[in-house]
């Protein structure tokens, strides 16, 4: 008799489209073998979303980059376990053994990656939309109008604004929020069978962040794609799970249904890791900023008071003023035609004003291309504004030349979105580390090798790591190098753009209290660009929104979290995720609303910024 049980049961689990068994990587290095990933093994099914989590180094790329068999091509090798395949024609395939003429065809096509770095992942020189185009006509064999037709569909799924310019344009033209979703679409653009997002919203901002995560689980849905999603962002992981890996120095440490992991988490680690996850809110009712919660691997995350605000006097009267931006504006020229004529301006800053004190974080907040990152960089002339003023401590940058530039640079440093492309491939962590000593002057010999060190040990990256190159570091621990980089002049002025969006939960801990310790001790001031609200609400002393060019909500943390009054500040508070997996806000279609342009004829003379003030130092624009 046919047992009907079994049949549905049978039904009801299907066949994992990936099944990875006791899968184990080796890298071989300067000091000997290094094990990337030991004895992992788990399934993912079509149409489930696994996500993998765990701390920078804990082997969660390794283990993906090993599906894809790009592990080899970074000095890693695959030396035991098996990783088996379905293909939609042709069975199961064990890709550790596969042939490279075989990987050439998955790759791309029945296997999607998006990578960590958008610009280490597309072409400099070719651009967005032959790049786009290009698996498309390999793969699917399309011609280029179709080619062309479904590249400019796929930009316009991403929300990319102005998708027509964007596909002429070349990598370096956009911003690292507009490149990962280029990346993206890259990765969605023949609709593989696995879909391996490596942090794949870690360059963007909430609203964003928010579409990219529904299109990933609408695609999940209607066309049964899998997906092994690799995050440090738990409250990413609460959206998007059906099951959740915890990996730990290589080794998988805990495996379960998100529910489960998050509401009776099992292993130490796993409950240390949701404890040291920062909360939108947990602010509330507090006027100074307050230690992350450190990852303690025992078992329970601790907050430790810092010592002072620094932003106070003894006598509880403000600091002084460090930085003092006025009107601040910087225009990018658009060319066209056979001569290259000036036809438009890109107006990325327009008429921006605050001030930072002494011992002060101020944070800027908004949507990808909304001007942030511009904004930092013009206050160290990295790029030239358009006009305005920036008085670093009692002089204005802006008229510097060059000989007090480099004096005044010495005064203020800038910490990158991507660390990959901010070091240099050629030269060891140390020689990078110990470049900007060397440049003034500030030690030699023994002295510059000890303060080197106590930089590594600041950033809390082993000594050992003084003689790697940037390839052979996660990407969380090349923005620790960034980080002590930016630190080694003891600088009065740090401008930190996205620098802890591609940490994991306990190393941007450990780095964003010591940014806050040595701002307690040395009077350190930062102006922080993130898209990460809860870690912004956790370190300011003042929030800055930017839209389009423009400072729309400006005021104290406090005021801005708990009082939002623009309509945008308001619209990326409730666009962030929440970390509890019954709480999802996936289903449905999540509302389309087109960027503006921020192109505007040369002509173009915008009206000054006007605020109103909502409350004792809480301003809003007009209009």
């Amino acid at each position: 008799m046919l047992d009907l049980t079994d049949s549905v049961a049978q039904k009801e689990a299907p066949a994992p489209l990936v099944a990875i068994r006791n899968l184990r990587v080796e890298f071989e290095t300067n000091d000997g073998m290094v094990l990337g990933v030991e004895d992992v093994s788990f399934d993912i099914a079509p149409g489930e979303c696994v996500c993998v989590v765990g701390e920078s180094g804990s082997g969660k790329s390794v283990s993906s980059l090993s599906l894809m068999r790009l592990v080899e091509f970074g000095g890693g090798e695959i030396s035991g376990g098996s990783l088996l395949f379905q293909r939609e024609k042709g069975g199961a395939v064990d890709l550790a053994n596969a042939e490279p003429d075989l990987m050439r065809q998955i790759r791309g096509n029945e296997i999607g990656m998006i990578f960590q770095e958008p610009m280490t992942s597309l072409n400099p020189v070719f651009t967005i939309g032959r790049q786009l185009t290009e698996g498309l006509r390999v793969h699917k064999g399309m011609s280029r109008a179709e080619a062309d037709a479904r590249a400019l569909e796929l930009l316009r799924m991403v929300r990319m604004s102005e998708p027509e310019r964007r596909l002429k344009q070349y990598p370096h033209e956009l911003s690292g929020g507009m490149r990962q979703r280029v990346v993206i679409a890259m990765a969605m653009a023949c609709e593989p069978r696995l879909l391996i997002c490596d942090e794949p919203t870690t360059a963007l901002d909430v609203t964003i962040q928010a579409e990219i995560l529904a299109l990933i689980d609408r695609l999940k849905r209607d066309k049964g794609t899998a997906v092994m999603f690799i995050t440090h962002d738990m409250a990413v992981v609460a959206q998007m799970a059906d099951r959740v890996v915890v990996m730990y120095r290589g080794k998988k440490v805990e495996e379960g249904l998100a529910t489960e992991i998050f509401e009776a988490p099992q292993h130490p680690y796993t409950k240390a890791l949701l404890a040291a996850v920062p909360r939108l809110g947990e602010m509330a009712g507090k006027l100074a900023p307050e230690p992350m919660r450190l990852l303690d691997r025992a078992g329970g995350g601790d907050v430790t008071p810092l010592k002072h605000d620094a932003a106070m006097r003894a006598d509880g009267s403000a600091a002084p003023v460090l930085l003092d931006v006025k009107h601040l504006t910087t225009r990018f020229p658009v060319r066209g035609g056979l001569l290259r004529k000036l036809v438009a301006n890109v107006h990325a800053v327009e008429d921006v004003s605050f001030q930072i004190r002494q011992g002060e974080t101020l944070s800027l907040v908004g949507e990808s291309g909304c001007g942030k990152s511009s904004c930092g960089r013009s206050i160290l002339r990295l790029v030239e504004p358009t006009s305005g003023q920036v008085w670093l401590d009692g002089q204005d940058v802006l008229t510097l030349d060059d000989r007090g530039l480099r004096r005044a640079r010495r005064e203020m440093q800038m910490v990158f979105q991507d660390p990959y492309a901010s070091l240099n491939p050629q030269m060891r962590l140390f020689e990078q580390v110990a470049e900007p000593i060397r440049n003034y002057g500030l030690a030699s010999g023994s002295e510059l090798q000890d303060r080197v060190a106590q930089l590594f040990d600041r950033v809390e990256l082993p000594r050992s790591f003084l003689r790697r190159f940037p390839h052979e570091l996660s990407g969380g621990q090349r923005q620790r190098i960034a980080i002590a980089r930016a630190l080694a002049l003891n600088p009065k002025l740090i401008i930190a753009d996205e620098a802890v969006s591609a940490l994991d939960v306990s190393v941007q801990a450990q780095v964003l209290n010591l940014m806050m310790e040595l701002q307690a001790d040395l009077g350190i001031s930062f102006l922080f660009i993130s898209h990460d609200m809860a870690v912004v609400e956790r370190v300011s002393h003042n929030v800055g929104v930017m839209y389009l060019g423009r400072i729309v909500e400006m005021g104290p943390r406090a005021a801005v979290f708990e009082n939002p009054s623009h309509p945008y500040t308001r619209a990326l508070l409730s666009a962030v995720p929440i970390a509890d997996p019954r709480r999802r806000v996936l289903r449905g279609e999540v509302e389309y609303k087109p960027i503006p342009s921020p192109i505007f004829p040369v002509d173009h003379d915008p009206a000054a910024s006007s605020y109103d003030e909502v409350e004792p130092g809480h301003f809003v624009l007009k209009g």
